[in-house]
């Protein structure tokens, strides 16, 4: 009998034993089932996501409907510009700004024979060539007037409201710095160039916060023709520097016309020859270079993207537009056939027009949109959607929704 119950006892404890096992198996394959579940879910969710993502990129859009309308009237010889997502007007007898549905938000009057502009953000800048006063506003009132006492030869602002102005001074030329948020006549910052030691300022450019301004010389030497893209700091980095100078390029026989920031730190210059990109928030260094084979016919430029815009030499199309990310990578190139009046780059969409045609392009290559403008246009606005375009034409404002 003995045996018998040890036996049974034994028998016992080991069913216990396989009880816990089978217990703690049957967890374990529970939690690795929700685990599976919850793995395929998520894959799922993420496939579904880039389903809908590469569908809207590769979406076509067939046809733009007006989904509201504001009449306007656009002065006759005006120039129409983006001005923080409000409208910019300007001409030789004054500049007004409006909003989106057409309602004036402030006017400027004043004579120019040739009025020059600077937008940067929501912030721009008007004067004269050749004249001496830059009037500087935002895009909800003026912010100062600053009166430079010499000719008037090129200037830019900066999002801040900060403006550089080149001045012609007999022999040499002066650079001045000045704070456009009130009336003045006095620089913040000064400096002079001339032909036999820096060259000529042929393009300026400030960073949006106004800390860094770009200059592109041009200097000629017995015949030797000499380029120089230099940068000076107005931060504390700059203060310690000799007239503010952080850092320098020189391009030999090239001419460099065109210097622009794309951010605080992101900036780019073409030549006839090539685009060199520049990088840094204190000391810029050129961070990339590509040669160019055809001559550049326009630039246009984001916060993200440079695009050059060439004539096809394949003969496939009129124009290539070549586009560069702030690296000086090329990351796509564009054939398209339509005279063009204006390039803007909005997120991955790049938007070709003129006054009565339209093209959007994806950064992917595929044609978003093509069509016609009923009325004549002057200028298209990206609006918060991918799809809705603020446009104005001859005669209204209008929200155009593609479809």
């Amino acid at each position: 009998m003995a045996n018998i119950r040890d036996y049974l006892k034994e028998k016992e404890k080991r069913q216990k034993i396989d009880k816990g096992v089978n217990y703690k198996e049957k967890i374990r394959s529970h939690k690795l089932a929700i685990f599976y579940r919850i793995a395929l879910t998520v894959a799922l969710i993420i496939a579904a996501i880039v389903f809908f993502i590469m569908q809207w990129k590769n979406k076509i859009y067939t046809q733009g409907t007006v989904i509201s309308s504001y009449p306007v009237i656009i002065v006759q010889g005006a120039t129409v510009k983006e001005l923080g997502g409000n409208i910019l007007l300007y001409s030789k007898d004054g500049a007004s700004c409006m909003d989106a549905k057409g309602n004036a938000v402030w006017n400027r009057t004043y004579e120019m024979q040739t009025p020059l502009i600077s937008i940067c953000e929501q912030m721009t800048a008007i004067g004269d060539y050749n004249g001496r006063s830059i009037y500087v506003m935002d895009k909800n009132g003026e912010k100062g007037t600053i009166n430079t006492n010499l000719p008037i030869r090129d200037f830019c602002v900066s999002a801040n409201g900060v403006v550089a102005a080149v001045l012609d001074d007999a022999d040499i030329t002066r650079i001045y710095v000045y704070d456009g948020n009130e009336s003045t006549d006095v620089p913040i910052v000064y400096g002079k160039a001339t032909m036999d030691k820096s060259g000529y300022p042929v393009s300026i450019s400030l960073s949006p916060n106004g800390n860094l301004m770009a200059v592109s010389y041009l200097y000629v030497d017995s015949g030797n023709m000499k380029s120089s893209v230099a940068f000076y700091n107005f931060g504390e980095v700059g203060k310690n520097e000799a007239d503010n100078y952080v850092s320098g390029f020189d391009y030999m026989d090239t001419i460099v016309p065109y210097v622009q920031f794309m951010d605080n730190d992101s900036a780019f210059g073409v030549s006839d020859d090539r685009i060199v990109f520049f990088s840094g928030a204190e000391r810029p260094v050129n961070i990339a270079s590509d040669f160019l084979a055809d001559e550049v016919q326009s630039v246009y430029y984001s916060e993200d993207y440079v695009g050059l815009v060439f004539i096809d030499q394949s003969g496939e199309s009129a124009y290539r537009l070549d586009v560069y990310n702030q690296s000086g990578s090329k990351v796509h190139s564009q054939l398209f056939d339509i005279e063009y009046t204006d390039i803007v780059f909005h997120k991955d969409q790049i938007i070709i027009y003129n006054d009565l045609d339209c093209r959007i392009y994806g950064l992917n290559g595929v044609e978003k949109f093509a069509g016609n403008f009923e009325k004549n246009t002057s200028l298209i606005i990206p609006g918060s959607s991918a799809y809705k375009y603020v446009v104005v034409t001859s005669d209204s404002v209008d929200t155009i929704e593609l479809k």
